[in-house]
């Protein structure tokens, strides 16, 4: 194999998986990158140069469990001759829910995202795939309510899946304004638009994080999930079911860890894990979003709706991840590639859970599925609380919407330096 440096290696890689995305999907193209990337490395130093030699990796791979069965009876019983929409389409699971559900002959198939390149890729997949399949790419963004009440007044979606969100947990702990408007008030803004177009039922995707938050992303997902099932429990949401899934990490999605691992082993090292004990669920995007559609079916089915989590198997200390990745690189752990702690970032905890205290698991019919006994807050506090959280975020007082967020999620343990900015008398207890 012809000896190149490790930086023209990712070059090559990052564009043929690039390519991969456009033509192929997330998850094959991260197989097209983990393989491109690792398959050569050289380093060059005082020691020479090294060949790193590496078997190509696919996301499955660095599972310490089989994937969960699929029941694509289930799947296409939920989505085949129905209107479907998506928000966050061009995300990870936003693309990966459309490639799926494309699968399972949806009547229409309306595709919402605020990012263009994104919402064009999966447009072409989709064009690529399915050419004869009706459907509608929209550039829009769920923090603007006349802008969905539009796009779903023409589309009339039957099943709306609402996978828009701002996730980064750093990212959202320096924006606090930005990740409230997009995922707490943009969740209302998609249930409103849902209601007032007589959908059949609104699915949330959301995250392990909600459960006990220490971040802002982890707290807005937890108004987000606490506003559905008031709702949901309420007259006012009709004939609408309110689904919300909740799940942990997805193999190589945008920000996930392991593409940044893969990065960092083409240039030789070194690993960079925040700290030794940090530990997280994964799960690869196929089967998180198949899972998903099926507990959709489930709740969907149900009156009110509910909270469904993804059965995720143990958790995975993300040093023990890394290790993985260095061996199926064909290298050593601390002899041919070091890893290095750096500390946690600000809003990160060791370790999540996916059911809260005061959530009792139920297990459901559907292997890979269990259910979170619901806790549902009362309508009018909730509407009343938004309005508040809403006004303070759009305004910019970042010390009164941190505030907001406390009040409305009394688990949600900030990071350190977060509240105590915030002054005394803000005048928002409970």
């Amino acid at each position: 194999m012809r000896r190149i440096g490790a930086e023209l290696i990712f070059k090559h890689a990052y564009m043929v998986a690039a390519h991969g995305m456009a033509m192929a999907g997330a998850s094959t193209a991260l197989a097209v990158l983990l393989h491109c990337g690792l398959c050569s490395v050289s380093r060059r130093g005082g020691g020479g140069d090294r060949d790193f030699g590496a078997r190509p990796v696919r996301p499955e791979d660095l599972l310490d469990r089989p994937e969960a069965a699929p029941d694509r009876a289930a799947m296409r019983a939920l989505v085949n001759g129905r209107r479907v929409c998506i928000t966050g389409a061009g995300g990870t699971i936003g693309a990966e829910l459309a490639r799926q559900i494309a699968d399972c002959g949806p009547a229409h198939l309306t595709l919402i995202d605020n990012a263009e390149y994104n919402l064009y890729r999966i447009d072409l997949e989709l064009a690529e795939a399915h050419p004869k399949l009706p459907r509608d790419t929209v550039l829009g963004d769920v923090r603007d309510p006349d802008s969905l009440a539009c796009t779903f007044a023409y589309a009339r979606p039957e099943l709306v899946f609402h996978a828009a969100a701002l996730k980064h947990v750093p990212m959202v702990e320096a924006n606090p304004d930005e990740g409230v408007l997009t995922n707490a008030v943009g969740t209302r803004n998609v249930a409103g638009a849902c209601i007032s177009i007589g959908a059949r039922a609104m699915v949330l995707v959301s995250t392990d994080k909600s459960v006990d938050p220490m971040s802002v992303m982890g707290a807005t997902k937890r108004i987000a999930e606490g506003y559905c099932q008031a709702l949901a429990y309420s007259s006012a949401a009709g004939d609408l079911r309110l689904v919300t899934v909740r799940f942990g990490n997805v193999i190589g999605s945008s920000g996930s860890v392991v593409p940044l691992f893969q990065r960092q082993i083409a240039a030789g090292g070194p690993l960079t894990v925040t700290d030794p004990d940090v530990a997280r669920y994964f799960m690869t995007t196929r089967e998180a979003v198949q899972l998903l559609l099926q507990a959709s079916a489930l709740g969907a089915a149900e009156e009110g709706g509910g909270i469904f989590v993804l059965d995720m198997g143990k958790p995975v200390k993300i040093v023990d991840l890394a290790r993985r990745m260095i061996r199926l690189a064909g290298l050593t752990p601390d002899k041919d590639i070091e890893i290095v702690y750096t500390g946690l970032r600000p809003g990160e905890k060791k370790g999540e859970c996916l059911f809260h205290r005061a959530e009792p698991m139920v297990v459901t019919e559907a292997p890979g599925i269990l259910r979170a006994r619901s806790r549902p807050a009362d309508i009018a506090f909730m509407r009343r609380r938004l309005d508040q959280l809403a006004a303070a975020a759009r305004e910019r007082r970042t010390r009164d919407t941190l505030a907001l967020v406390a009040a409305m999620v009394p688990e949600y343990r900030p990071s350190d330096g977060v509240l105590s900015a915030t002054p005394a008398d803000a005048g928002f207890a409970l």
